[in-house]
């Protein structure tokens, strides 16, 4: 690091993740997506082939039948999920990235506290965890509504058009998160444009990229 400048101080992952207690309840769908996103700003992916990186309504719903996860408010369509239902779901998938199976994840469940599972969770998740209205969303569900619609309208690379068009002759540009106080504009008229359904992918390529230049510091 070169004399006079200092690396700004990252935010602790517990109160970034605590900051998602403000939008719970969640209906099913909104869960599913939360979580998924949560998982994959933090470049998250089981080691277990056979686990899904990403858990879907399906997913959930089998947790819940199985008592890996708590059961919801109400039923049906009118089930609603709370901060601790959240918090298990991210716990189960952060347990199979790191080779535990559901057997021993549910054993482990059934002794953690709700304190220990957010510490657990939080630590899990380290410094990549976006806070909620930065949550890179990139799934294909429908929208979210009402307070989540509001914080997860970053979910997927936003698109914000100029007032002029410019020399590409394209009036927009793509945004992508990268980490927190970081994110990259690719103009609509560049050849990257055409993969920004794979931000994720583009995010950890320039979060290695940065990683690379800090080293040399």
């Amino acid at each position: 690091m070169t004399a006079g400048t200092s690396t700004p101080a990252l935010a602790d992952p517990l109160l970034v993740l605590r900051e998602y207690r403000q939008l719970a309840p969640w209906n099913l769908r909104d869960l599913a997506a939360v979580s998924a996103a949560i998982l994959d700003a933090s470049a998250v992916r089981p080691i277990n082939a056979a686990a899904s990186p990403h858990p879907n309504e399906r997913t959930i719903r089998f947790y819940v039948t199985k008592g890996l996860v708590a059961a919801p408010e109400g039923r049906g369509t009118a089930a609603v999920y709370s901060y601790r239902h959240l918090l298990q779901v991210l716990a189960i998938k952060l347990r199979q990235m790191e080779g535990g199976t559901l057997a021993a994840i549910s054993k482990e469940m059934v002794e953690l506290t709700g304190d220990v599972l957010e510490r657990r969770v939080a630590a899990a998740l380290g410094p990549g965890l976006p806070s909620p209205d930065r949550l890179p969303l990139t799934g294909k569900e429908a929208p979210p509504r009402g307070r989540v619609a509001r914080a997860l309208r970053t979910w997927r690379p936003q698109v914000d058009a100029p007032t002029e068009p410019d020399q590409l002759g394209a009036t927009a540009w793509h945004r992508i998160p990268v980490a927190r106080g970081l994110e990259i504009h690719v103009h609509d008229g560049h050849p990257l444009a055409r993969r920004a359904d794979r931000s994720g992918e583009i995010a950890d390529a320039v979060r290695a990229a940065v990683s690379r230049l800090l080293a040399t510091d």
